[in-house]
């Protein structure tokens, strides 16, 4: 067998980071959680990847969406993070931000490009999620952004019908009532 002429022949070959380097990781993935804004400034200044992500596929945007930290979002978004960059379930922060009934989070998100029907494997949007944890202050911004209230997951459920189905009686009122006639029968 050769030797990598690279390799120290003294120290066996190493895979991965180093510990020091997971330390870190771990630090910069708390830090979005924490929504530590001016921590995560001052990292990306000096050139940490806006887009990293952890083992499951969460971005730092994804991370601070899902715990609320709008000011952490805004950062990171600023320094050119994606701002629809979908975990390994295919989830994205805004529907995260939507689940959790964060409208700061939803609203900086939409304002910097975030994709208003960008939607999971299952086929459901952001204001579906919205609509199904009766989250009426967010349904009125998606769909005052340009969310399609009639848009239907894989199972064929609208945002109305999959609200209706979770008890959420405020949104699915609300969705009725801005329906159109034909889709009130539906």
């Amino acid at each position: 067998m050769q030797q990598d002429s690279n390799q120290n022949p003294e120290q066996p070959g190493r895979e991965g980071p180093d510990e020091e380097t997971i330390a870190f990781a771990n630090e910069v993935f708390n830090a979005a959680r924490r929504g530590d804004a001016a921590l995560l400034e001052v990292w990306l200044k000096k050139g940490l990847p806006p887009n990293l992500r952890n083992d499951k596929g969460d971005s730092l945007v994804m991370l601070a969406s899902y715990h609320g930290h709008a000011d952490a979002v805004r950062v990171l978004l600023e320094h050119n993070a994606d701002p629809d960059m979908r975990n390994d379930n295919g989830q994205t922060p805004i529907a995260g931000a939507a689940f959790k009934g964060f409208k700061d989070v939803a609203e900086t998100l939409l304002d910097h490009g975030a994709d208003v029907e960008g939607a999971s494997p299952d086929g459901r949007t952001a204001l579906m999620i919205a609509a199904m944890f009766n989250r009426v202050e967010i349904l009125d911004l998606l769909i005052a952004r340009g969310a399609n209230p009639d848009a239907r997951d894989q199972g064929g459920l609208s945002a109305r019908e999959a609200a209706a189905r979770m008890g959420a009686s405020d949104t699915a009122a609300r969705l009725a009532k801005n329906a159109d006639p034909a889709a009130r029968g539906a």
